[in-house]
């Protein structure tokens, strides 16, 4: 990368911090734990709503899906469809039941429905399935900043992971969630706008306008969606279309980090109104990323460059080398770091509010909360460490791999207490929580052995199914 690029790199990252950090200021007038928490339950729903986008949608999805379009066309649009229903699920069967009980964290239903350990179960799972999830879509922004940018300056990685992640903590550590709500709106507006100005400058170096580059897009053999001819494809519709539906429950609605957020709005109504505003929403938004790949492709074939073998290398090869300019370049950044940031600072505003309210039980405790804060942040940077060692062709299908394991419990758990009466064995629920994981792991790989049937994410359906077999197997057994 010449000099002026990696420049102009630097200086995006460092303007945009500055912003976030004004930003942060301005919305930290209360610090206690309330406003960190819950942001004192003032958040206006249109505001959560639009920065929810950014913030589901993460770093990885920019990277990522514009490179999926390489392996498996638009298929990944029936997963987005699945996501908008399983969004409706949330929102009239999980956020009543949140507001019911006026939760700080979600996992507490589970206390107060099938007992401590079942409580710590579900608490414990959460930590897990976002702390390697969140390490795992931030490592893709590092590794990009590191590779394109800081490897010419000898700067190791380990540092830019460092000084990344402080950054989150600077403008996170006084009012938590209070802030995000307003840092998700201007990282969303940022990664929107940078996605909206590269597709005009990929259509500008094919010498198409934008209404011919949609009619090329919508030509183009990789503009498939549908596959209802395999039903033993891991892209089969009713495959796809359900994981979305659960991914979305689980991913979002049996999730502290993204439930928090829509748990500072004033009341239910508007929390209901913010979920399904933003889940429609996800259906064009993805449209884009994957209608961006294809044109890459087609930009790709038209200067003579052979494509990568990793789709999550697709847009980096034309936005971070300074192929179609430099102001392409400081435009992925933005749009990557604002991505990369919003779902990084609420995983950690999670994680330390699932540590502190659900693991240690003092939500009340400021000086725990802050030091639980650094200690977070410290775990986060070693996690993004460890899955450098990762070698997967797509991030973010290596997340929802992660996911079907880890969030598989939960999905038990959460279905059991809700849609049934009986009480639970809670002290055989640990165990029935990591037993299920293990099975469906051992299932993937036998299937794999002597069948030709692949699991995909149905993986997840499968795990949140045995949890929930196994605690009606011992309901009836003796505490």
């Amino acid at each position: 990368m010449h000099s002026t690029a990696a420049l102009s790199i630097l200086a995006t990252v460092a303007a945009y911090f500055v912003l976030l950090l004004v930003v942060g200021r301005l919305t930290s007038s209360r610090h206690d734990n309330d406003a960190f928490f819950r942001g004192n339950r003032q958040s206006p729903w249109y505001l959560v709503a639009f920065g929810m986008i950014g913030a589901s949608i993460s770093g990885v999805t920019f990277v990522s899906v514009p490179g999926m379009a390489m392996g498996i066309d638009m298929n990944y649009m029936q997963t987005c469809l699945g996501f908008v229903l399983g969004y409706f699920v949330v929102a009239f069967v999980l956020l009543p039941v949140y507001y019911r009980f006026n939760l700080t964290t979600i996992y507490s239903f589970l206390h107060q429905r099938l007992g401590g350990r079942s409580y710590k179960t579900g608490a414990s799972f959460f930590i897990l399935s976002k702390a390697t999830g969140a390490a795992a879509r931030f490592y893709v922004v590092c590794i990009i900043l590191q590779r394109f940018v800081l490897d010419a300056y000898g700067i190791p990685f380990p540092c830019t992971v460092l000084l990344m992640v402080v950054l989150i903590w600077l403008y996170t550590r006084h009012s938590g969630i209070k802030t995000l709500v307003w840092t998700d709106t201007l990282q969303t507006v940022c990664m929107f706008a940078a996605l909206a100005l590269i597709i005009v400058c990929v259509t500008d170096a094919l010498g198409m306008s934008l209404g011919e580059a949609a009619k090329a897009v919508a030509a183009s053999p990789h503009s498939r969606i549908f596959v209802f001819d395999d039903p033993m494809s891991k892209q089969y519709f009713w495959k796809q279309f359900l994981s979305g539906v659960f991914i979305t429950i689980v991913m979002t609605g049996l999730d502290q980090d993204m439930m928090q957020k829509n748990l500072t709005c004033k009341s239910l109504r508007e929390a209901q109104k913010d979920m399904c505003s933003y889940g429609f929403a996800f259906v064009p938004a993805n449209l884009l990323f994957l209608a961006l790949g294809v044109l890459l492709m087609m930009l790709a074939g038209k200067q003579g460059l052979a494509l990568p073998e990793a789709g999550d290398q697709l847009l980096p090869m034309f936005a971070a080398t300074g192929r179609l300019g430099n102001a392409v370049v400081v435009l992925f950044t933005l749009g990557v770091v604002a991505a990369a940031f919003s779902s990084a600072d609420s995983a950690l505003t999670a994680l330390t509010t699932s540590c502190c309210v659900d693991l240690m039980q003092k939500p009340d405790n400021e000086r725990l909360r802050r030091r639980v804060h650094i200690v977070v942040a410290v775990g986060f940077v070693a996690l993004v460490l460890v899955f450098r060692v990762v070698d997967s062709p797509s991030v973010i299908d290596a997340i929802y791999v992660m996911c079907s394991y880890t969030y598989g419990p939960l999905l038990g758990l959460f279905a059991y207490s809700l849609f049934t009466k009986w009480k639970v064995n809670d002290r055989l629920v640990p165990y029935i929580a990591v037993a299920s994981p293990l099975v469906c792991f051992a299932a993937d790989q036998l299937t794999q052995h002597f069948t030709s049937y692949r699991f995909g994410y149905e993986l997840l359906m499968l795990n949140g199914a045995l949890t929930f077999l196994g605690l009606m197997a011992t309901r009836r057994l003796k505490n």
